[in-house]
């Protein structure tokens, strides 16, 4: 997400970050640049305008001119206004109520609401330790409430059943009481959504919120819509109470307008952001890493808690252990660090959040991408334990051998002998840290004292 916006703004704000003064001209040379990129990523004209005209007057204030790096705060002041119109801060679910919680779901069909209903459920259940039920409403489709019990089995939620000779009321009703009985935390209620906005859709959402009364009102919507999202967003939030929004598919969105577009133009914050296909791929909203990440600053804390949540403590603990007694880090384990990379989103998923690398995230991902990676679990597999745990034994015929066994050339066997084992001289440094874990709580030093999600210097070098 935002790879074209986070070109665009980091080449214009890397001309005047390193300016010792600040003009009239330089500042309108860049903020010219600044709107393009922001119209270009489909951000809603009214937002553009606000936002252009917010850092103008701050940046020709006394706040620039008495600084000493005018140029870097420029960029601060762009950073901070890209925190202020996406939300200033993250926003949590709401669910301190009388249990259950009823959490609503609304929005058009095809936005991604069925899955985002079994991805909350997965993050209430596993981040907030909540018990959750989910029921679907949607009776103009079968096939949607089929999905959502597979859905809800998959992510190890209670599912209640509905079909589509029922009222939506009734079904809401119904789900609400059983999860009383069975004092169940939070209940999640999927809604029918249509290809676009109409009176008939609005009615029955608007009486299915009168009913149940939910805690919170959450709108679904694709990234991928641009401008049209925050449009769509907007009508919803005529018509209902809303209480936050959910941006999906954003993984396949390079522009980002609807991010920075659908605070302003509804007032609701962005609570959650879809970030892939799978059910764990929901990631909370964090207005100031998602504002570093677009001037190319990178994301620490995100990738912090992402570590802390998906690397396997065990492995980690044992790897450090081994480290510390002098034995090397042989192939085994570097595979384990591939799948721990791999549990984090992959390479793009860890570039993404780097601090700094901007475009060189996007060549070293032609360098090393997810099928390369893949690659390599597939050579070290074909290996035999002895081989994994003693590289050095493996000479000419061993390579063919591996390398007919991964439906690979011998060259690449070469290629992952040399990069284990300048991972192997890297380990060594790292060992006392706790390989990947302590590598990514390491980069905690790159913060500034209480910083926010980015850390290095404006544009920083890796």
């Amino acid at each position: 997400m935002f790879e074209n916006l986070t070109d665009r703004l980091s080449g214009s704000l890397r001309k005047i970050s390193g300016q010792a003064k600040l003009t009239d001209d330089n500042i309108k040379d860049t903020l010219r640049e600044v709107r393009k990129a922001l119209l270009e990523a489909d951000v809603a004209l009214p937002v553009v305008k606000g936002f252009i005209e917010s850092v103008r007057v701050r940046a020709v204030g006394q706040e620039v001119k008495r600084s000493l790096t005018p140029g870097q705060v420029f960029v601060k002041v762009v950073q901070d206004e890209l925190v202020r119109v996406m939300g200033s801060a993250n926003e949590e679910l709401n669910l301190a109520v009388q249990p259950p919680a009823v959490v609503m779901m609304a929005g058009l069909q095809g936005a991604g609401k069925t899955t985002t209903v079994a991805k909350l459920a997965r993050h209430l259940k596993e981040r907030r330790k909540k018990s959750v039920m989910v029921v679907s409403a949607d009776i103009y489709r079968p096939a949607a409430i089929r999905q959502l019990e597979t859905l809800a089995e998959d992510v190890g939620v209670l599912f209640h059943p509905s079909s589509t000779d029922q009222d939506p009321v009734a079904i809401a009703e119904g789900a609400i009481d059983a999860a009383r009985k069975k004092h169940i935390d939070v209940v999640i209620l999927d809604t029918a959504g249509r290809l676009h906005v109409d009176e008939q859709m609005m009615g029955e959402i608007g009486r299915l919120q009168a009913a149940v009364k939910p805690v919170e009102t959450l709108f679904v919507v694709d990234a991928m819509t641009g401008q049209d999202a925050a449009n769509t967003a907007k009508a919803f939030n005529d018509a209902l109470t809303l209480t936050g929004v959910v941006l999906t598919k954003t993984d396949g969105d390079a522009r980002g307008g609807a991010a920075l577009s659908v605070r302003h133009i509804t007032g609701k914050p962005i609570k959650f952001m879809g970030v892939g296909e799978k059910t764990d791929a929901l990631e909370s909203f964090h207005p100031d890493r998602l504002a570093s990440r677009i001037l190319g600053m990178g994301d620490v804390l995100s990738l912090i808690e992402e570590a802390e949540r998906n690397i396997d403590k065990k492995k980690a603990d044992k790897l450090t252990q081994k480290i510390k007694k002098g034995k090397s880090f042989d192939l085994e384990d570097f595979r384990d660090q591939l799948q721990q990379m791999k549990n984090m989103g992959g390479i793009g998923g860890l570039m993404d959040k780097l601090p700094g690398m901007g475009q060189m995230a996007q060549a070293a991902q032609q360098q090393v991408n997810d099928k390369s990676m893949g690659q390599l679990e597939a050579i070290i597999c074909s290996m035999t334990p002895k081989e994994r745990r003693y590289p050095d034994v493996i000479n000419n015929a061993r390579k063919r051998r591996i390398a007919g066994g991964s439906g690979t050339q011998i060259q690449d066997v070469n290629r992952l002998l040399k990069q284990h084992k300048q991972m192997q001289k890297m380990m060594k440094k790292l060992g006392k840290k706790g390989g990947m874990a302590g590598m990514m709580r390491g980069m905690q030093g790159m913060m500034p004292p209480g910083g926010g999600g980015g850390g290095m210097p404006p544009f920083g070098r890796m």
